[in-house]
């Protein structure tokens, strides 16, 4: 029996960048202020879920060799969709010429994590080729007034394409979840900016960081010492350092971008994760764990062996 692997990945960043320096011409900041509290130096702004969804799917199967006529379904994991309806997932299909089942996904910062593991579902149900995508635009849901969370979000957009060619699984375990009580502690109304209430969504995030790695985990029957690389969602520096501290993982073993992109959401765990195989820290059989949080308050955490093709 074949079983789903990722064969093409690829990422893309709007080309305008906002530093900390240029937020403090906006607020009342500094580098420092904001370095300090989030480890963030830069972001990506000004970018649309369609546009940079279109760039990375692209680039992610020409890297896999895929058509888009070989393509069964889109997943896009996005909160921040072009559009009221329809779907962007539908907008993407078209752009990139395929005529397969599109749809978006909504679990926020968790959403790609969600995505990846529904996809290699349907993968073992018999689908053949699916694309993920990761993809939000937070800076046009931005109070630019509040310094307290303007400094955070930026735009992004990863993408995967898992091909139901593995000889054995390469999704070992996983772990999706839900908690609808602190739903109201990070929003964002129709029409609105992001309302977050930082010190609750720390606290919760990371609890919820280290449950869903931890059940990820035990599903797998594997061990932190059997992890090569951690992807955490690249919300804030202390948020993942105090969930990494539990966990036992030293903070050496995860993949990090935030410095340079702030959080993008959906986009941030492809983001890392395709920066991490770049540099060259993921082998063949090495297994990522992958974990995340985020409004609802979701979780969402798979390992994952690493099976690319010609390996």
């Amino acid at each position: 029996m074949a079983h789903g692997r990722i064969t093409g990945w690829a990422t893309h960043l709007p080309e305008r960048i906002l530093t900390n320096h240029d937020l403090a011409e906006l607020v009342d900041t500094s580098d420092e202020w904001i370095r300090e509290r989030s480890g963030i130096g830069a972001r990506h702004v000004d970018g649309k879920v369609t546009e940079m969804s279109v760039e990375a799917g692209r680039d992610a199967m020409a890297m896999a060799g895929v058509d888009p006529s070989d393509v069964d379904l889109l997943l896009l994991a996005t909160c921040t969709s072009d559009q009221q309806f329809p779907a962007s997932a539908s907008v993407v299909q078209n752009e990139l010429g395929m005529s397969c089942g599109a749809i978006d996904l909504n679990a926020a910062c968790s959403g790609f994590v969600y995505g990846l593991v529904t996809a290699m579902q349907f993968a073992e149900g018999g689908v053949e080729t699916i694309l993920v995508i990761g993809s939000d635009a937070l800076s046009g849901i931005t109070d630019w007034t509040d310094r307290g969370t303007c400094v955070l979000f930026g735009d992004g957009a990863g993408a995967v394409v898992i091909q139901r060619s593995a000889s054995t699984p390469t999704l070992l375990g996983w772990d999706l979840m839900s908690d609808g009580s602190a739903a109201s502690i990070l929003t964002c109304e129709h029409g609105g900016k992001i309302f977050m209430n930082g010190k609750e969504v720390f606290r919760r995030a990371v609890l919820a960081l280290e449950a869903a790695a931890t059940n990820a985990l035990e599903r797998a029957g594997v061990t932190m010492d059997d992890i090569t690389l951690v992807v955490p969602h690249q919300a804030n520096i202390r948020i993942v350092d105090a969930a990494l501290k539990r966990l036992g993982i030293p903070m050496d073993k995860a993949a990090m971008v935030l410095e340079r992109t702030g959080n993008t959401s959906a986009a941030s765990i492809p983001l890392a994760f395709v920066d991490a195989l770049d540099k060259g820290r993921v082998e063949p059989g090495d297994l990522v764990l992958m974990v995340g949080f985020g409004a609802g308050m979701s979780s969402a955490a798979a390992v994952v062996r690493w099976d690319p093709p010609g390996a």
